[in-house]
């Protein structure tokens, strides 16, 4: 059976710093960047934009700190 990522139980434990996501943005400032499309549900949108505006932030940037944060957890378990 598959598992989507949003499903899995260690999502729910994935916590953020204000200042971390703040550092982050910092530190993105100037990058080049590449545009992508990713589709999302509506209801895991509404709670990614949720999420950012609990902690302060624009949800994209919380959402490319959440992929960055995916990427190098897998490269680590590798």
């Amino acid at each position: 059976m598959k598992k989507y990522a949003k499903r899995l139980k260690e999502y729910d434990k994935v916590e953020f710093d204000p200042k971390e996501i703040i550092e982050g943005m910092s530190r993105l400032k100037g990058a080049r960047r590449k545009p992508t499309s990713v589709a999302l549900e509506d209801e895991l949108l509404g709670e990614l934009k949720s999420l950012a505006q609990e902690r302060g932030v624009p949800y994209q940037v919380l959402m490319r700190l959440l992929i960055a944060d995916g990427v190098r957890r897998l490269k680590d378990a590798a």
